[in-house]
């Protein structure tokens, strides 16, 4: 479970336990969820999925064009930033598929408007790992995620 939690990057120093089997992993979505019509905070997002236990894994996902000041921003908020040159959702998906199916949380927050993220939650819950879909904002709010998740929160309800 270590060496997991190592090729992985594990949680911040500090959060989860040892073997990081418990808490939440919060996954953000960046380029889906931090865009200028949901005017979304990080914080907010924090608080949505802390409210399910303790955040042990908390990532955020973009690519190449993110601006520094997002990356320092959300690195000050506790995120663990994962810049991929690919896609964003492939990364972000294998990294979670990966913590999920070695038993690596017990609550698995994703925050998107993709729908592309629906196999993930599907395969956390057969696992046992109980979901949480976070929409950006209400028409920011993928039916499909909703849907496959066991809970749902949309920013600004």
């Amino acid at each position: 479970m270590q060496r997991l939690r190592d090729l992985l990057g594990g949680g911040r120093d500090g959060e989860g336990d040892d073997d990081g089997s418990d808490g939440v992993a919060l996954f953000v979505d960046g380029p889906n969820v931090l865009r200028g019509e949901f005017d979304v905070d990080l914080d907010d997002l924090r608080e949505q999925a802390e409210a399910y236990g303790r955040l042990g894994v908390t990532r955020l996902y973009v690519d190449e064009h993110a601006t520094p000041e997002l990356m320092q921003a959300a690195e000050a908020r506790g995120f663990e930033v994962r810049v991929t040159s690919g896609d964003v959702d492939v990364k972000l998906a294998v990294d979670a598929t990966e913590l999920v199916v070695e038993g690596g949380v017990s609550v698995l927050a994703v925050a998107s408007r993709d729908t592309d993220f629906k196999p993930l939650l599907e395969v956390a819950g057969r696992r046992g790992v109980r979901t949480l879909a976070i929409a950006p904002g209400e028409h920011g709010r993928s039916d499909a995620l909703r849907n496959a998740a066991d809970d749902a929160v949309t920013l600004g309800e």
